[in-house]
């Protein structure tokens, strides 16, 4: 049977933590794998993208394969034809497909007619790729997923909804702390939901920020600064977490809004750290996909 990866929770503890070995293994000798040699890679942009673009790209080219970047406006997507048609073209030329969009019913589509494995690269509702380097950079500086608290304070989003199903598979609390209007919503059984920044982070080991504006909320655009502004996370909040809590970021960050400059710059972060993983993390999501 063709695998995809569309919301995360495809995998299992044993086969994550193998996964997160594997990408530790990739990180540490990047070009050990030719899993993909003479092998193509769709990869489907219908938003804009900087980490995973990147990472996707340079991963792709280090497994020894060859990215093919396309745009809905360069598709036949853009002049009717279908999804399913899409996908069973790309299937007969392609390893594998990713996509980037906004409704996941675009993806499940994708997917149901791919002869091959889809998977995703960011959708309104997920973000598991995301979420896969965000566990591999826990992991790495606490050497340990398995009781582990994570504090998300923000929007309730995609990715909020990542770290709350991945985490859960891992052993990791994820607590979700959102004013009201922007509580996280489907899925929150895996995650405990708060409005009060300072009771998420309390104990949690990593507290976590996303942007207040993220594609598509331009027009909300100060009603959110507004709502958000008392979930930024500062020093201060840092503070109210476990000794020697980290700071982490999906990026792009906006300093002053979300996180203040101090922390996004300083020692008490991974997340650079956060955005190289990405690369690492989705080449060993890539050997178990095509396998």
């Amino acid at each position: 049977m063709t695998r995809h990866l569309l919301t995360g929770t495809e995998l299992d503890r044993d086969e994550l933590g193998a996964l997160l070995d594997r990408a530790d293994a990739l990180k540490a000798a990047p070009l050990s794998s030719r899993a993909l040699e003479g092998r193509s890679v769709a990869l489907i942009f219908e938003k804009h993208s900087t980490r995973t673009r990147l990472s996707f790209e340079a991963g792709i080219f280090e497994l020894g394969g060859q990215p093919i970047v396309l745009r809905r406006d360069e598709l036949h997507l853009a002049r009717g034809e279908s999804v399913g048609d899409t996908a069973r073209v790309l299937s007969r030329h392609v390893a594998a497909i990713g996509l980037r969009t906004g409704p996941d019913a675009l993806l499940e589509e994708l997917a149901a007619a791919s002869d091959v494995p889809v998977f995703n690269m960011l959708t309104a509702g997920h973000h598991p790729c995301q979420a896969l380097a965000d566990l591999m950079t826990l992991r790495a500086q606490f050497g340990r997923l398995e009781g582990l608290k994570l504090a998300y304070v923000g929007d309730g989003n995609n990715v909020a909804r990542s770290l709350a199903l991945v985490g859960a598979i891992a052993g990791v609390e994820v607590t979700v702390a959102s004013p009201a209007g922007y509580a996280l919503a489907g899925d929150s059984a895996h995650a405990t939901l708060t409005d009060d920044p300072a009771e998420a982070v309390a104990g949690a080991h990593a507290v976590y920020a996303d942007v207040w504006v993220s594609m598509g909320d331009e027009q909300t655009a100060d009603a959110r600064r507004s709502a958000l502004a008392p979930f930024r996370i500062d020093d201060a909040l840092l503070d109210r977490a476990a000794p020697g809590a980290i700071a982490l970021h999906c990026l792009p960050a906006h300093p002053g809004e979300e996180i203040t400059p101090e922390v996004l710059y300083g020692s008490r972060q991974r997340i650079w750290d956060q955005a190289e993983n990405r690369r690492h993390a989705q080449k060993a999501l890539l050997e178990l996909l095509v396998r």
